[in-house]
């Protein structure tokens, strides 16, 4: 796969993407997207591949959103499938995506984070859903995803001024998981990974999809109803990681996890 704007690392079971626009503080035009979008097709298929972080190269900015200048050079290609940069609209992945946030998140790129798992913060991070100042609205996902994460009149309260929060704010507010000072966030962001990656996958696939899929049932008791039902579930309850975990535990032994 070749890359000119992202930059893709794996160490062990975990895969690095580096947004690497710094110039323009990593916004993304349509190349850089589908870049983007190919590196997590290809760490979606990987069954090697447990866990990835997402952050952007320097220390200025995680993801400025859409590189607007570049819309009239973009040759019509539009954006990827599954929405900006191949991620806000990637429904269908049950690995986990941390997003290592060392800068400025800005409209899409605010909407990125938002579209993984876990939001870990440089001290030095900002974020904001600026796009009524473009005459524009944030509908990659970001309105929705903020209104159900942090409370509507919080997310409302961010959305109607456009305004601008703090890493410490965003930990207040609920968004951010973990700040770190910004020169130990992507030592952070590894060490985290690694403790999922001490898991089953199976299981953590499983209550990924658990947790997202249960917002979209009516009531708890309808969630724990079709849960069972649910393909992740239902691949962890036949895997050799359901049968490994407990063995193990009556062994005195740590885990060895297949992730099938």
């Amino acid at each position: 796969m070749t890359q000119q704007f992202i930059q893709v690392s794996q160490e062990g079971r975990v895969t690095t993407i580096t947004l690497n626009r710094p110039e323009v503080r990593n916004a993304l035009h349509a190349a850089a997207q589908f870049e983007l979008s190919d590196a997590l097709d290809a760490f979606a298929a990987d069954p090697g591949q447990w866990v990835a972080v997402i952050t952007g190269a320097g220390d200025k900015a995680f993801c400025a959103g859409g590189d607007l200048k570049s819309l009239s050079q973009d040759g019509g290609r539009g954006r990827p499938k599954k929405g900006f940069g191949g991620l806000i609209a990637r429904f269908d992945l049950d690995k986990p995506l941390i997003a290592a946030v060392n800068g400025l998140a800005y409209g899409g790129g605010f909407e990125a984070a938002l579209a993984c798992d876990v939001i870990l913060a440089a001290d030095t991070a900002r974020f904001c859903l600026p796009e009524p100042r473009r005459g524009l609205a944030a509908l990659g996902g970001g309105v929705h995803r903020l209104a159900r994460e942090i409370g509507t009149k919080r997310a409302m309260g961010m959305i109607l001024t456009a305004r601008e929060v703090s890493a410490e704010e965003g930990y207040r507010l609920g968004f951010v998981t973990e700040i770190f000072p910004a020169a130990e966030l992507m030592a952070a962001a590894l060490r985290y990974a690694q403790q999922i990656c001490e898991l089953s996958p199976m299981a953590i696939r499983a209550s990924k999809q658990v947790v997202y899929r249960g917002l979209g049932e009516p009531s708890i008791e309808a969630s724990i109803r079709a849960h069972r039902n649910y393909p992740a579930v239902q691949a962890l309850l036949a895997s050799e990681d359901f049968q490994e975990g407990p063995r193990a535990f009556a062994e005195g032994r740590p885990p060895v996890w297949k992730g099938e």
